[in-house]
């Protein structure tokens, strides 16, 4: 028979309680890490040297009672008070759902570039990770589309900032400020500075290139919004937060897809419309965090149309901006209809996600929601 390491040194991974009628002490029933569902065992809370896992499992009961209206979590048999049958299949459900988002977190965490992070948390229902969404940071092209352009065109500047550099070449205004934070209003694009630029990465004119720098975390909304994004760091107005990106079809893919999209109750396409309208971006299936922003009618970011490599004017990077300070724990949502709000709203917006067929209840619940998203 092998034997079990000492109960100080393993950590457990799931718990129902009883409670004994001749001590009266709280006795766990235990799942060890690494043995089979044979080996389980009830034991004292003395022995348990898990307070991270004790806490969850309280707060699971308490999110049984509360989602499942029950007002009591225990029954009383022959003076011993257990779980509830439901509440401790619960309580397995939640524990196995947390292992599996701890390891799509992980999952997300490896394909990303940058140092910022991404955390998953869902306190509200038994939903794990999404399936069938694989986790992209640039874009990806479809049959017949080719994204990896060269680029011919770079700067000879010394110092971007006050030099003529990308932008002036393409007849735009420079986008960002010394402290790299957006000037320019909705509707106009940004051309930042590329390979063939002599620049290097500390060009104030790079910036939609460097991939988010801000930690985020994907959780469970609690209004039936589903998944939602919120920011784990406080964001300065007018800085560049996350790109949106997806698989580029054209927009004739775009319209079947978007049929299909509709029986489902669901869409992520987005019109790449800058100068024609030709292709969309399709989030469904690949994507990044912005896969999970919800809309809002008083959103605080919003889009802006980027060139970098790849300068053909039918295929912008689409990149989302603050409107307005937002304080860490705060949801991250944009307009839908790219309306905007704010000192940065403008009328000159030429960018609009697909075209809707279904009209869609707004659940944003802001003070001027205009009750439909389209």
């Amino acid at each position: 028979m092998r034997q079990r390491a000492p109960l100080p040194r393993r950590r457990s991974r799931l718990f129902q309680e009883l409670r004994a009628p001749a001590t009266g002490h709280d006795y766990y029933f235990v799942k060890w890490r690494g043995w089979p569902v044979s080996t389980n065992t009830w034991e004292p809370r003395k022995n348990l040297k898990c307070p991270l896992l004790l806490k969850a499992f309280r707060n699971d009961l308490t999110m049984f009672a509360s989602t499942m209206k029950q007002g009591k979590v225990f029954v009383t048999k022959n003076s011993v008070r257990t779980l509830k049958p439901a509440a401790a299949e619960f309580v397995v459900k939640k524990a196995k759902q947390r292992i599996a988002l701890r390891r799509w977190e992980k999952e997300l965490n490896s394909k990303k570039k940058q140092n910022s992070m991404i955390f998953v948390e869902n306190n509200v229902d038994l939903e794990g990770p999404p399936l069938d969404f694989h986790y992209i940071e640039e874009y990806k092209a479809s049959y017949k589309i080719n994204l990896n352009t060269e680029v011919l065109v770079g700067c000879d500047c010394s110092n971007c900032f006050s030099d003529a550099c990308c932008p002036a070449a393409a007849g735009v205004l420079f986008p960002y400020d010394e402290h790299r934070r957006l000037k320019i209003k909705p509707g106009f694009p940004i051309f930042e500075c590329n390979t063939a630029c002599k620049c290097d990465l500390s060009c104030p004119n790079r910036v939609v290139q460097k991939g988010s720098p801000y930690s985020l975390c994907i959780f469970r909304t609690n209004n039936g919004r589903g998944w939602g994004v919120k920011t784990l760091q406080n964001i300065r107005q007018h800085s560049f937060v996350m790109e949106y990106v997806g698989e580029v079809i054209t927009s004739e893919e775009a319209e079947r897809r978007g049929h299909q999209y509709d029986n489902k109750g669901i869409t992520y396409l987005f019109d790449l419309d800058y100068e024609s309208d030709e292709f969309t971006v399709d989030a469904a299936r690949y994507g990044n965090a912005s896969h999970f922003l919800n809309h809002s009618c008083d959103p605080n970011l919003q889009v802006f149309n980027v060139f970098i490599e790849n300068l053909d004017l039918r295929l912008p990077r689409i990149a989302l901006f603050s409107i307005r300070p937002i304080k860490a724990g705060e949801e991250l949502t944009f307009d839908y209809q790219m309306k905007g709000s704010g000192e940065l709203s403008s009328d000159l917006i030429d960018i609009s996600p697909a075209r809707r067929r279904v009209r869609t209840a707004c659940k944003c619940g802001s003070a001027h929601c205009r009750g439909y998203l389209n």
